[in-house]
């Protein structure tokens, strides 16, 4: 097992716009961007300072109820943090949420180890169980074993790098004397799991490095904590260490102007840092950053704004 956050530091960073459309998510300039911003967000979130960036997954979006609010727009995480690595040197890169049962783990072992490789070891596996049920049936996956198959798909991705042939026994994947390579360089993917119940808790704590957070408010930080740590104890990993992430409100730095989408993290320096601090008093130390814009030249200046005046604060 590994972290990524350093013991008394924080880490900050950003799920990317443009490379999903996802409705609830999208600001209006978005629409009509593509991949020059999307580089172009990645460079200056690398020049404010900013830890990691971030680019969620989903392969087909089905024409239901359930769906209707998400678009069909979802770049390949993969591809997409291959390109962005390229373009930038030092932020680590993150699957904000990969969805593991949508691919065999020796797939996912490979490409990530690679994409470590190809980064100079940035790449953090971030992963879920899954939401969509059409996209399951789909992809012909049963939707109601998706958690028994993230369980296996973490169990077989964290041992594909412990020899240079590997075997695994489980009940949905069966290999033997097989073998991955390039690898990260450190030996070990970092990997953080995402989900906004206790279910996804406990799995923390057997299985992961980190937690991805769904939006769980501050208070709830306390109880999501303890059922870490009490399900690491459980998995015979008394004492093991995480990484916390919270995601806190929509953010823009300034007072907003009446026309911005809806923000509720707003104001001045100060303000913004007093809030991030309180996080931290709970216990989170991985913040997952949303910034509120009309242009993409005002989001370019709210990632500036927090590098230049509310990073220095925390």
């Amino acid at each position: 097992m590994t972290n990524v956050v350093a013991e008394g530091e924080a880490l900050y960073g950003i799920q990317l716009p443009v490379q999903t459309l996802t409705r609830t998510l999208v600001d209006p300039w978005e629409d009509d961007a593509g991949p020059s911003e999307l580089v172009a967000v990645a460079q200056a979130a690398e020049a404010a300072g900013l830890d990691f960036i971030g680019v969620c997954d989903h392969v087909a979006i089905p024409d239901d109820d359930y769906a209707a609010h998400m678009g069909t727009t979802w770049y390949d995480p993969v591809a997409t943090l291959a390109w962005l690595g390229a373009m930038t040197e030092k932020i680590r890169l993150l699957s904000v949420v990969w969805v593991a049962a949508y691919r065999h783990p020796l797939v996912t072992a490979s490409a990530f180890g690679t994409l470590s490789q190809l980064t100079g070891d940035r790449i953090i596996l971030g992963v879920g169980a899954g939401h969509v049920e059409g996209e399951f049936a789909a992809l012909g996956i049963e939707f109601s074993r998706r958690g028994a198959i993230l369980d296996e798909c973490l169990d077989a991705v964290r041992g594909a790098f412990a020899g240079r042939h590997v075997t695994h026994r489980g009940d949905l994947f069966d290999y033997a004397e097989v073998g991955i390579a390039p690898g990260p360089p450190s030996g070990e993917l970092p990997i953080w799991i995402g989900g906004s119940g206790p279910a996804a808790w406990r799995r923390v704590g057997r299985r992961g490095d980190g937690y991805i957070p769904m939006g769980n408010p501050r208070d709830q930080y306390p109880e999501i904590i303890d059922t870490i740590h009490k399900s690491a104890t459980e998995a015979g990993r008394e004492g093991a260490a995480f990484d916390i992430g919270i995601m806190p409100p929509w953010g823009y730095i300034g007072d907003p102007p009446e026309d911005l989408p809806p923000a509720w993290l707003t104001g001045s320096a100060d303000r913004i840092a007093e809030s991030l601090r309180a996080d931290r008093q709970v216990g989170a130390n991985v913040f997952h950053l949303k910034f509120r814009s009309r242009t993409f030249d005002e989001y370019l200046d709210q990632l500036a704004a927090f590098g230049e005046e509310v990073r220095p604060l925390l």
